[in-house]
């Protein structure tokens, strides 16, 4: 066995590992510069096989983020590309301009998301369990009142009352971190 098959599961690892973390950022981007849903399902597969083809190349991992935006880029031009005959595809100026906007904003993303993950742990244990499972896929609002023995009404308002919490928090942590 050459050294090379051992390190190559390692990095597949390391790879699934940092596109599961950072999956979501990428999403949000890829959502800044397609007309819907549908295209960013379509492209993510493709942003996450070129990406994984080119992990190698990736020096610093934290960077990750970034990294698999600006491919994300290149595949969104590409899609662009086999789109051009399609009259309702944006001028190559506008979609640019569109990119570098939403590639700055890819850190920034990081960063939120880092920060409410952070906040969500300083939640009591029962407060943090409600909120996700709120938000969990399929869930509703009615069903998690039934399951904890809630009236709805009381739900919603102790939601509200979470949420605005989170907000505040991730934007003290946001702010902390510029000063810093």
């Amino acid at each position: 066995m050459q050294e090379s098959d051992v390190q190559k599961p390692v990095l597949d690892a390391t790879f699934l590992t940092l596109l599961a973390r950072h999956e979501p950022v990428v999403r949000a981007y890829l959502r800044g510069l397609l007309p819907g849903a549908v295209e960013v399902d379509e492209l993510m597969p493709e942003v996450a096989l070129v990406a994984w083809r080119k992990f190698s190349t990736l020096g610093d991992q934290a960077a990750f983020p970034q990294w698999a935006c600006v491919i994300a880029r290149y595949e969104v031009l590409r899609w662009r590309r086999d789109k051009a005959r399609d009259r309702l595809v944006l001028d190559d100026d506008v979609f640019t301009k569109m990119a570098d906007e939403a590639e700055a904003g890819c850190g920034a993303r990081e960063r939120q998301m880092a920060a409410l993950e952070g906040c969500l742990e300083k939640l009591p244990a029962e407060r943090r369990e409600l909120l996700l499972n709120c938000h969990a896929p399929g869930m509703t609002a009615r069903e998690v009142a039934r399951r904890t023995g809630r009236r709805e009404d009381a739900l919603y308002q102790l939601l509200h009352r979470l949420r605005l919490e989170l907000h505040r928090c991730v934007e003290s942590t946001l702010l902390r971190e510029d000063i810093a």
